[in-house]
């Protein structure tokens, strides 16, 4: 099948992109004390060059104490951690690319294996990290107003820099998501509720501050995802009825675009449709998506940081329901950790160029 479709442009408030290709946001821990350095601002460069429609940075945390379980992750605050996204953003832009950083706050955590932890205990809606695994405080009225605000900052900061658009993370089981799920999410304030509905109050509020912050016309996207890394089968919405439920307050609040995270893009959300999940979120909500997981590979990434080595395989089912319509975008992670010229060799036809993955690339900041 033709690929033409992943090279049309896409144009959206803020955003002008050349295709419809985005390198999916990947954690790489290579910013000691929360700095990232010229060897980030390179290669995120690198991808530029390399034709990538959109990039989205790691996960880049907030100015809360302990927003991060790991002291190599980077942060979006303080001088030198923002210069540090300068440079980022001055060489993407150089190479003519575009970029978003992908801003974090990551909740309740498990302790990092380096032994590292941050000076405050870790914080979220109920002391939960998973249902049963209490690892942290239940944040007070305060720690979630002055949250909200640290996102807008973040949000705010982003636009000053120059970056193109934000996405914010409200996937994977970290603070947003953990809100959403009711095995996190225990609160009897405005914050909880039984339904999945009442639990969007936190992200729906988080978007309104970033909008305050960026204006009307900067665009917003928000990373979503059905699973949980301690329950990769379960459904936050188990079926459309509770999808519109939770996306819509969404979009009302002022996201435009939804990241929609899944294992394998090709699986059907529901029964009854071969829709994913991005396909199920745009025809709910009308606004455009992302789609994501195991594009260009043969395994998921949960096999991948397991260890397991991928193939590369055919983009024949991702073009077939691009071109159909289900979604607007395409999020592309190992490959472009991999290889920054994926999306060149996509477009040239030179798919025996193409490389596979192996767990050695997450080791190193591939230039």
């Amino acid at each position: 099948m033709s690929t033409a479709g992943l090279f049309a442009p896409f144009t959206l408030k803020s955003l002008n992109l050349k295709n419809r290709i985005v390198m999916a946001p990947m954690t790489r821990s290579f910013s000691p004390n929360g700095i990232p350095g010229s060897n980030v601002a390179q290669y995120y460069q690198k991808r530029a060059e390399g034709e990538v429609g959109l990039i989205l940075s790691e996960g880049t945390v907030i100015n809360r104490p302990s927003a991060s379980n790991d002291a190599n992750v980077p942060h979006f605050y303080g001088e030198q951690s923002l210069e540090g996204w300068q440079q980022v953003i001055n060489n993407v832009h150089a190479a003519g690319g575009k970029m978003a950083p992908q801003i974090w706050h990551m909740g309740i955590m498990d302790n990092h294996h380096s032994g590292w932890v941050p000076p405050v205990a870790f914080e979220g809606p109920s002391g939960l990290n998973r249902p049963g695994n209490t690892n942290g405080t239940a944040m007070t009225a305060k720690d979630i107003e002055d949250t909200i605000i640290a996102f807008g900052q973040a949000a705010a900061d982003a636009k000053r820099l120059g970056f193109d658009t934000i996405e914010l993370h409200g996937a994977h089981g970290y603070l947003i998501d953990q809100f959403f799920w009711e095995g996190t999410n225990q609160r009897t304030d405005v914050y909880g509720g039984k339904t999945l509905a009442e639990r969007t109050r936190f992200a729906t509020d988080v978007i309104k501050e970033v909008r305050r912050q960026v204006g009307h016309d900067f665009a917003i996207i928000i990373r979503l995802s059905q699973f949980k890394p301690s329950a990769y089968d379960y459904k936050l919405a188990a079926n459309p009825q509770e999808m519109e439920a939770w996306l819509t307050p969404l979009v009302e609040a002022g996201a435009d675009i939804l990241h929609c995270s899944q294992r394998r893009f090709w699986e059907p959300e529901f029964e009854g449709s071969d829709l994913n999940f991005a396909g199920w979120a745009k025809k709910i909500t009308g606004v455009p998506t992302i789609t994501v997981g195991s594009v260009g590979l043969s395994g998921d990434f949960f096999g991948a940081f397991a260890g397991e080595s991928s193939q590369p395989s055919s983009l024949d089912e991702l073009t077939r329901r691009l071109d159909r319509g289900d979604f607007d975008l395409v999020a592309v992670g190992r490959p472009l950790l991999a290889d920054p010229n994926w999306v060149k060799k996509i477009k040239n036809n030179q798919t025996d160029l193409l490389k596979g993955f192996t767990k050695e690339a997450l080791a190193e900041l591939v230039l």
